[in-house]
């Protein structure tokens, strides 16, 4: 299973690396134990570029639960890290993203997989391909390095 984390607020956190490190931790004690993590990337913030710049990574877990499951356990994690969710792309202190389960394909009220926008965002595909370069999107049928290489959305990310 994939995940991504990503947030540009470090709430109480030294900085929002800090922050994601925390979060990172749950992971295991939640039940995702944590197979492979890429590096921290930094981008600008979207829409507003005033707003400070996001860091973002992709991690892969292994879950024995459900998609709607592990859906569960990210939003709990992002609760216990004062995500508030205000306005779409509003500034936060941690987002959590189901990219891809397996190579399930679901798209349910509350629940898509895969993510229904991630191989368009650079600040997803390229933390992706440093760990999986060679994974295949369940939809599009290319590869993390492919993607990453013709993603439209945050052409600016780029490794810390």
């Amino acid at each position: 299973m994939i995940v991504a984390l990503g947030g540009n607020m470090s709430d109480s956190y030294a900085s929002c690396e800090s922050l994601l490190e925390a979060a990172l931790a749950r992971f295991p004690q939640a039940g995702l134990p944590v197979l492979a993590r890429s590096g921290w990337w930094r981008s600008a913030a979207w829409p507003d570029p005033t707003a400070p710049e996001y860091r973002n990574g992709v991690v892969i877990v292994e879950a024995n639960g459900s998609p709607r499951d592990t859906l569960g356990i990210l939003l709990a994690i992002e609760t216990a890290f004062a995500r508030e969710r205000t306005a779409r792309n509003a500034p936060r202190t941690l987002d959590l993203d189901l990219i891809a389960h397996g190579r399930q394909v679901i798209d349910e009220p509350g629940l898509a997989v895969p993510h229904p926008r991630a191989h368009e965002r650079l600040f997803v595909m390229g933390p992706l391909a440093e760990i999986a370069p060679d994974w295949t999107h369940p939809v599009w049928a290319e590869t993390a390095r492919a993607l990453a290489a013709k993603a439209t959305v945050g052409r600016d990310a780029r490794p810390m």
